[in-house]
């Protein structure tokens, strides 16, 4: 399936046995002069931190359970996480010094108690609004090992873009340069039996420069979902301005975990 429209209510039909993980222990360097005393993903948007808005994604997605990992300021994330309902069931683990997304993803993985399950990995201060029906179709097919998700962009010289064959399998990934292209929107699906490729617990690791390059070496066949979906990254001050803007006007993708984005208080 090559659908690349936003999230709908009841699209998504994610396999039986799978977990979420999202990486949320960044620093937040560019932003740290206005919210000093709390992590990036907890910025509060509409009277809820953004990674509250994550993890009611995820859950519109049909995922019912996550692992957090949490690093920069973890105690705040995780008082919230303890002290708040969310809409998925949630564990957390704390990277005490930075592993790179591979690293992270990895120890995060190894809180899930099912050795079968697979793990839909995201970030916890972005959002791509993607329809992952495709996606979770792509893995049921037995020869494929992982998807990534990928957002079309009119200019990719600021992203570097995804090398994707005829078959919709990922060959690499091409250096940053101007025009359309396919960029990592940072969403992974990974399957059990990959979960050895991101290296020993503890390890730092990349996905794009180390993993990834590591898997295609070893033939494991990765399916590229593309999506032409919206997204914001809260990385910077101009776009934490533009976040609840934003998630008025994408309110649908919230709409299957009964979502109502009407401002009622900032528990952050």
């Amino acid at each position: 399936m090559m659908d690349g429209s936003m999230c709908q209510p009841g699209d998504a039909n994610p396999p039986d046995s799978i977990w979420g993980v999202i990486l949320a222990g960044g620093r937040g360097t560019r932003i740290r002069d206005l919210y000093p005393d709390i992590p990036k993903p907890m910025i509060p948007c509409l009277g809820t931190p953004f990674l509250g808005w994550v993890l009611r994604y995820l859950r519109a997605q049909g995922v019912s359970h996550s692992v957090v990992s949490l690093g920069h300021l973890a105690q705040v994330a995780t008082r919230w996480l303890e002290t708040n309902e969310n809409t998925l069931s949630t564990r957390v683990v704390v990277e005490h010094e930075p592993l790179g997304t591979g690293g992270g993803i990895r120890l995060a993985w190894e809180q899930v108690p099912d050795p079968r399950a697979s793990i839909l990995a995201t970030n916890g201060d972005s959002l791509v609004l993607a329809d992952l029906a495709g996606a979770f179709e792509a893995m049921r097919r037995p020869e494929i090992d992982a998807v990534i998700v990928g957002v079309r962009v009119p200019d990719a010289a600021r992203f570097g873009s995804l090398d994707v064959g005829d078959d919709a399998l990922l060959k690499g990934f091409i250096e940053k340069r101007p025009g359309r292209g396919l960029i990592n929107a940072g969403i992974y699906l990974l399957k059990a039996r990959v979960r050895d490729d991101l290296g020993p617990s503890g390890s730092v690791r990349s996905m794009e420069k180390d993993v990834f390059p590591a898997m295609l070496a070893r033939q494991r066949r990765i399916h590229v979902h593309p999506t032409d979906a919206p997204f914001i990254d809260i990385g910077t001050p101009e776009s934490v301005t533009q976040a609840e803007a934003f998630l008025r006007a994408h309110a649908d993708a919230f709409a299957p975990a009964g979502i109502c984005l009407t401002p009622h208080g900032d528990h952050s």
